[in-house]
This record gives C-alpha cells, structure tokens and sequence, in this order.
C-alpha cells in the first residue's frame, strides 16, 4: 500500500485506541494496513461507526474512502430490508461484479467494508475482514486503561 495511503488510514482513526489481538496491539488503521499486507485480493477497505461516519480507511483519497462507505452500508441496509427479520439482522454480504466483489460485514456497532479483484476467494476474504472487524469491535467496547502509579510502602516506626 502506499505510504500516503497508509498515512491517511492513520489519520483517519478518530481516537478509536488499541485493537486487542494475539499478536499485538494496534489501532485500526494499522489493522487495516494489516488487512490489506496479508489478503491480496483486499484493493481497499473501510471501517464505519453505527452512523456510518468513517472510522479508518485503506484509500488515499475521501471522495473513494466516502463512496465505498456508503456503498456498503447501503448494501446492509437493503439486505437488511429484504433479508432480515424480527430480531434477526444481515451480519454478512457480498456482492459479486464482472470488475470485483464488495463485502461488508457487520459487528459491534462497526461495519467494514472492502472492495476486492475479480472472483475472490470469498471464504477467505471472509474470514480476514471477519477478523480485522471483531478487533475493532473488541477495542471500542473495551474502555481504556490508565497505568496508576504504584502504591508506596508507608514506613512504620518500630518502637
């Protein structure tokens, strides 16, 4: 990915702090960053709040970062619509084009969004942004934690 866009992605985090995971802790531009470094057919990502309003993003540029954003959370609301019942909501989609695929899936009160190349292994592209959102997820739920001080031994007077 390119640094500007890696850039951007950091820039875009608003506040969202770390992203618990087995192997580190990041925020979730760098989990997107990640995402996109370990799943070839990820071109672009973005995760939104519950408002739809852009968490972090893989694109350099907002007019792309905004566009596939509303597309996704579109799609999950027309899904939603069609699909889902009482209690029951669509978790889960894709959308297959001749150009590529675009996924979104929901969690926690975040969506993520990505746009892949043509015939993705679904599974797998599943499975990945699956797991980039539930950390994400995880990290919002979470409040933060503040390193307190350690206690100090009170001296005591022997008599």
């Amino acid at each position: 990915m390119p640094r500007s866009a890696k850039n951007f992605a950091r820039g875009c985090a608003n506040g969202l702090g770390t992203v618990g995971s087995i192997v580190s802790h990041v925020d979730a531009a760098s989990a997107l960053a990640d995402l996109t470094e370990i799943s070839s057919q990820v071109e672009a990502a973005v995760v939104v709040d519950e408002q739809g309003a852009v968490l972090a993003s893989t694109l350099a540029d907002e007019t792309g970062t905004e566009r596939l954003a509303r597309a996704g959370t579109e799609l999950l609301e027309a899904a939603g619509s069609a699909f889902g019942r009482e209690g029951r909501a669509v978790s889960r989609l894709e959308v297959a084009l001749r150009e590529g695929s675009v996924f979104a899936l929901t969690e926690g009160g975040v969506a993520i969004v990505a746009r892949t190349s043509p015939k993705p292994s679904s599974g797998l592209v599943l499975y990945d942004l699956g797991t980039c959102l539930r950390a994400v997820a995880e990290s919002r739920a979470k409040p933060k934690r503040t390193r307190r001080a350690p206690k100090r031994k009170q001296a005591t007077a022997d008599a």
